[in-house]
Parts: structure tokens; sequence; C-alpha cells
């Protein structure tokens, strides 16, 4: 039996929505040397981009800043400042830094400009829904309820959007609630994994092929967009997109027409597509390995869902709505949702976000205990022994480290490397090789 869909929140025409607001400390930003001497931004966002190109929230006219240099957002910590694969690096306070926490009064180097960045004591506004959730995806912060407010335009919508977030946020479930939501709901829904097939299948997957296009293909094949005539196309982990498919995607986005491998004949297409990617896309911009013209046409709408680790406050209406969910299969689920339970759910970081949440709590079920894995208990540090030299102390320390959170980032994907090297930020032939290095097994 299919499980029943979660209820979409119910929207208003637009022109008579009377959205609520939140108060949003605000920064501050002056350039104090580079060719933009004197330039000065006020956050409006909770991200800001800076760069060299004109997409950036701050532009900054110097050669020596990248397209996407970096991104301030600024969190309960302080000033959060991340770099974005720049080419020259960015500096914090004369550190180089890859992610890191900035004071009032900072000052970041990006090339050759120099800015100094001020907390203020003002506050400005953020458009929240008044909804708390949006179709499978739950949750009552300040972070998600301003989630659910651009959804619930983009909903509306038959713009191609962009969905970013780490493994586990929900993207899969935005891009259903998202069409469902839409003008389209009546048509196909069509989703296709771009991480999961070699370059050529994955061609096919898209366009599909003509009989004879290559051996054993002796019957003509539509692909995923002329299957989706009508509907939503859900391009899946796009930025794995190998480069040489790019150019063919910007040339659907743009003319709305595709070209069947071994086919001479361009088929018009009526889609909507909707993206998703848990990789830095600006990053790859400036690495060379995603194109900036097809990166502007897949972000025309673009939204971030916020790890799980960033809006702790939402676990209670997590856990109501996941067990909701699992009450079909386990009708006393209800019953795990104690205060108690929840609060100690945040003790962990969450890596695998919602997902990971989810596994855990239908876990529970299954063994009709509220137990904690040991990701969730304190652990001690490890005991330091002197008579040890430092060299060895200190790797078999680091050796200790690579296994645990090897097998916790499998464990949390489910076995899948390759998932699993995309949520850890590294190659997939990292991942095998410390599985070699400590003897583990994938599932």
């Amino acid at each position: 039996m299919s499980k029943p869909k979660r209820p979409i929140a119910t929207q208003a025409p637009e022109d008579s929505l009377l959205p609520s607001f939140a108060g949003a400390q605000q920064f501050d930003l002056e350039v104090v040397q580079g060719p933009l001497l004197g330039g000065r931004y006020r956050s409006s966002d909770l991200r800001t981009g800076l760069g060299s190109h004109a997409a950036n929230a701050f532009v900054l006219a110097d050669p020596t800043v990248s397209r996407f240099h970096c991104e301030l957002a600024l969190e309960e910590r302080g000033l959060r400042v991340r770099d974005l694969g720049s080419s020259n690096g960015t500096l914090l306070d004369g550190v180089q830094v890859m992610d890191a926490y900035a004071r009032s009064g900072s000052k970041l180097r990006l090339g050759n400009t120099v800015i100094q960045a001020r907390i203020g004591s003002e506050r400005g506004q953020l458009l929240l829904s008044e909804e708390t959730a949006f179709g499978g995806l739950a949750g009552t912060s300040a972070a998600m309820r301003g989630v659910f407010w651009l959804l619930e335009r983009a909903g509306r919508s038959d713009r191609t959007l962009l969905l970013e977030g780490e493994t586990g946020t929900g993207k899969g479930a935005a891009a259903l609630a998202l069409h469902e939501s839409g003008p389209r709901a009546s048509g196909p829904f069509v989703v296709v994994d771009c991480s999961s097939v070699v370059s050529n299948l994955l061609e096919d997957d898209l366009f599909g092929h003509e009989a004879g296009a290559f051996t054993g293909a002796t019957d003509s094949r539509a692909g995923a967009f002329e299957r989706a005539q009508g509907g939503t196309v859900f391009l899946d982990e796009v930025g794995e997109l190998p480069l040489e498919l790019q150019p063919k995607l910007l040339r659907v986005l743009e003319a709305r027409q595709i070209r069947r491998v071994g086919g001479t004949q361009d088929v018009e297409i009526d889609v909507r597509v909707i993206a998703a990617t848990n990789r830095e896309l600006r990053g790859m911009v400036n690495a060379g390995t995603f194109r900036a013209d097809l990166y502007f046409r897949l972000a025309v709408l673009r939204v971030v869902l916020p790890p799980l680790r960033e809006r702790l406050e939402d676990l209670p209406t997590l856990v109501e709505s996941l067990l909701a969910d699992l009450a079909q299969a386990f009708p006393r689920a209800n019953a795990l949702a104690t205060p108690e339970f929840v609060q100690r759910l945040r003790r962990s970081v969450w890596p695998g976000n919602v997902r990971e949440l989810r596994n855990y709590l239908e876990r529970c079920l299954v063994l009709e205990q509220p137990l904690l894995p040991e990701a969730l208990t304190a652990r001690p540090m490890p005991a330091v022994d002197p008579r040890v030299p430092l060299a060895h102390a200190r790797g078999q320390l680091i050796a200790d480290f690579e296994r645990k959170y090897v097998e916790a980032i499998l464990d949390a994907h489910d076995g899948n490397v390759s998932s699993a090297a995309r949520a850890a930020g590294v190659d997939r032939g990292w991942i095998y090789q410390l599985m070699r290095r400590h003897g583990l097994k994938a599932k």
C-alpha cells in the first residue's frame, strides 16, 4: 500500500499574501583597500555572495577576485565566512580560511581587495511563511519558514529552479512538493539521478535514442525530457553532470529542444526543470568543472536547504512528522516522541541530516526501544600515554578517527560509497583507500 502524501500548505493568490516577518541581525562591509576603495554593502539576506561576477550580492571589480569568491552568513556563533574554491583564497585577519567565523571589525582579503566587516545592532526583516510544512518538509525555525516562503512562490512559477543542500536535507521531497503544488501537477514527474550512471548512458537517459544509434539499440526510446512532456524533470545531483553533457543540457534550457542519440531531428519539449545538488556549483564554476552559463540557467530561482545541525530547534516538529509517516508500519510510533528523548537527540550533529534522523527513528521502532546510537553519546577524550612517542600516538589517534569516521559516514549513507564521498567532500577513491587501510567493507 502506498504511503499517503503529506498535504502541501494551502496558498493564497500571490497578490493577497500577507507574509510574516522576523528580525535578522545585519552586517556592513566596507572596502578598505583595493580597486573599489570606499565601496560599501549592507546585508539584506541570510547569505551574501562576494565576487567579481555580477550575480553576487556584493560585486568586486577586481581581476584578482574570483567570479564567486566567498559567501558570508550571520549565524549565532558570529559572521560565518566560506570560501567558494577561489583562485587566490580568502584570508580572515591574515589567516587563509575555508570555513571560519569572523568577529565585528575583522578584515577579509580577497585577492587585492581588503574588506572590513562590522556586525551591527540593527535588525533587518526576513520574509517567512505562515506555514510549518511544505509537502514532506517540516520545520518551525526561521531558517525553514524562510525556505517555505521561497518554495511557496516557486511552486506557482514555471521557472527553472536549483535546490542546494547537503545529502539528506530533503531536496527530493522539496522537488516533488514543488511539482505537486504547481501548474504542472497533473503531468508526469520524472527523476534522473545524474550521479548513478556513466556519461554515455546518462545521455541516453536524458535524451533517448533512435533505433540503431548504438549496438543493441533495436528500438527507439524516449528520454526523460520527452517522457516528462507537460510535467517536471527533476535532475538530482546535477553537479555530477559530465562536462561533455553540460552544453546539451544548456541547449535544452535555452531552446526547449532535445535531439535523441543517433537522431537528426529536434524534438520540442514542454517541461519544467528542477535541479538539485549537494555540491558547491559556484566553486565548480571557479574551477572550470561546471559551466558558468549552465549554472545561471539552472539558478534562475535558487533555494538552499539548511542542514539539520543549523536548525536543531526543529527536532520536535521533525520527530512528530517522521513518526506520523512511520505510524502506518509501527502503530505505536508516537509513543517514542517523549520530550526527554527529543532533547537527547540534540546531542548529535546529524551528518546525514533528516534522512539519518528518519533511519535512526525507524531503528528505534524496530528494536522497540528509544536507544541512542553510539554517535549520539558523549565520548571521553582518549587517554594519553606519555611513554609513547608523540608521532606514534598522533598516528594512532588519526587512524582511529579515520576508521570511525568512514564507518559512520558509510552507515549514514546506507553503504553507498559515492554518496558518502560527496557528503565528506572527498573523492570516492579516497573513501575506498581508507576502507582498505582499515579493513572495512561496503554493505
